[in-house]
């Protein structure tokens, strides 16, 4: 038998999180270095699998299939294609820079609501969510995929409600019943969409008899499955509903500015750029690979829906007044992206999808965990508590300001032909969304300039007149970050040539081709 690599992925985080809260709580640096160790070999093993992936292999590969609960036709399966070892890779990559970011996010407090923070607590759940979310990407069982979809909403309840931003403007009793408020609409919103996605695994089984995703594909195509018209509509509308509030889709968003905003910065990046990844992913994997007739029924209204995730997040973005809330409205918009194309139904609209969902990972990390950094050292979340930031800390100035522009997807940064991509893809088969959706652009470009413009530039403020510039540990975070935001944009053909081939899958598991230019309407 060869070796499990994926679940040995999935399996060090898992024993590293265990590992870690076992720390005696006097030893709290011992068991950070035992965190970040563990992320950075998580990071190794997640290079193995991306170097052992052949993007013109065959579909799912690093297969894993051994029998679990076989009374209900359950199976611990595992296996990747081309997104999911994308989305894996960004998981183990953001983590080492997620748990040096927050070295000293659960440190002890000495107030009168709180004596002390879990350090120990704190690392062991980022890994706990990491271990989930790379199984997540691997499962193609889907009781399996939907276990792991569920179970890593505890480690980020406690996350959120636990370990809560110190940079708070009201009293302590105040920020920790707003603490509290998130971390329970966090979890009350992603329980029922998973409640209502039981309900249609539950479902699928009765239909299928059996839960593997390639199982189920096989015998669609050879049609020894066929599920009634109205049968599959309702399985897809319970599993995408589970995906939409985790991706988060308008209107079922309203958790996430919550989250974001009273969440460390560390854990807000985890939230969006890691976490949230999961419902995207998921509706390329199990939506459009289990219910295709579905998926093409339903695409008029999700594109109204991505439309308005695109314009309603950027416009309420450009009235923040709190640095973090901005960030996670952007979220919104750009998520919006993401699932217009998905259901653009063409192959640039779904590779631009996938690589959108890699670029904003990583530029989301970048602007929120510099943000973070700032905020820190001011102490306030408020736009209007700063100015004048770059005279005394040009670094941190010039950091923010990419971060920044990547999320205004400026061209020569990776988000940009991301978004390209998903335009080109939706205006080919749905011009007037495509055009609708650029509106989105121009609004990136007003609220990241003018969070910029407000925060950094102008006359110093007294308040930040002494502000420090980055140190060595935060220059270790955001370099990297800064360097692959830039050689992604330069160069994302490594990215797309991993992609490429299981987008082609998916358009055929949807029986769609990409339709060809109008050459006549161009003269």
């Amino acid at each position: 038998m060869s070796f499990p690599l994926l679940t040995a992925t999935a399996a060090l985080p898992a024993v590293g999180a265990i590992a870690t809260a076992a720390v005696p709580a006097a030893r709290r640096t011992a068991a950070k270095w035992l965190a970040l160790l563990v992320s950075l070999a998580t990071l190794a093993l997640a290079a193995t699998v991306l170097v052992r992936f052949d993007p013109d292999g065959s579909r799912y590969q690093l297969t894993e299939s051994r029998a679990w609960i076989a009374e209900f036709g359950v199976r611990y399966e595992l296996g990747v294609d081309g997104i999911g070892v994308a989305l894996i890779a960004l998981t183990a990559l953001l983590m080492p820079f997620i748990i040096l970011a927050g070295w000293h996010d659960a440190d002890p407090l000495e107030t009168k609501s709180s004596r002390w923070r879990p350090t120990q607590g704190f690392f062991a759940l980022i890994l706990a969510v990491e271990a989930m979310v790379i199984i997540s990407f691997a499962a193609t069982d889907v009781f399996l995929f939907y276990i792991f979809f569920e179970a890593m909403l505890i480690p980020m309840y406690f996350l959120i409600g636990g370990f809560g931003d110190r940079a708070h403007s009201g009293s302590d009793e105040k920020a920790s019943a707003q603490r509290s408020y998130a971390a329970v609409k966090f979890l009350l919103y992603n329980l029922v969409g998973g409640l209502i996605m039981l309900a249609a695994v539950i479902g699928l089984y009765v239909v299928a008899g059996n839960f593997s995703l390639q199982e189920i594909a096989e015998a669609r195509a050879n049609g020894s499955l066929d599920m009634a018209t109205n049968t599959e509509r309702w399985l897809f509308l319970g599993f995408f509903f589970a995906f939409a509030v985790k991706a988060p889709l308008w209107p079922l968003h309203t958790w996430l500015p919550n989250a974001m905003g009273e969440s460390t910065a560390p854990v807000a990046v985890l939230i969006t750029a890691v976490v949230d990844k999961v419902g995207t992913f998921a509706m390329l994997r199990f939506c459009l690979g289990l219910f295709p007739e579905a998926s093409k029924w339903a695409t008029p209204v999700i594109l109204v829906l991505a439309l308005i995730s695109i314009i309603y997040g950027a416009l309420l973005a450009v009235g923040q007044r709190d640095i973090k809330r901005l960030v996670a409205y952007a979220s919104i918009s750009h998520f919006g992206f993401i699932i217009l194309g998905i259901f653009a139904m063409t192959s640039q609209g779904q590779s631009g999808a996938t690589l959108y969902m890699v670029n904003h990972g990583i530029s989301t990390a970048a602007l929120m965990l510099v943000a973070g950094f700032l905020i820190s050292r001011r102490g306030s979340r408020l736009i209007a508590d700063y100015g004048g930031v770059q005279k005394v800390a040009p670094v941190l100035a010039g950091t923010f300001l990419i971060g920044g522009l990547a999320t205004l997807s400026l061209p020569g940064l990776a988000p940009f032909v991301s978004e390209f991509l998903v335009l080109v893809g939706a205006f080919a088969r749905y011009p007037v969304v495509g055009i609708i959706a650029t509106i989105g652009i121009v609004l990136a470009a007003l609220y990241t300039l003018v969070l910029y413009q407000r925060t950094m530039t102008g006359p110093v403020k007294p308040e930040v007149s002494a502000m420090p510039d980055l140190r060595v540990r935060e220059l270790v975070v955001v370099a990297p970050l800064i360097a692959l935001l830039i050689g992604l944009g330069v160069y994302p053909k490594p990215l797309t040539e991993l992609v490429n081939p299981a987008v082609k899958h998916t358009m055929s598991d949807v029986q769609q081709k990409d339709p060809k230019p109008d050459l006549e309407a161009a003269k």
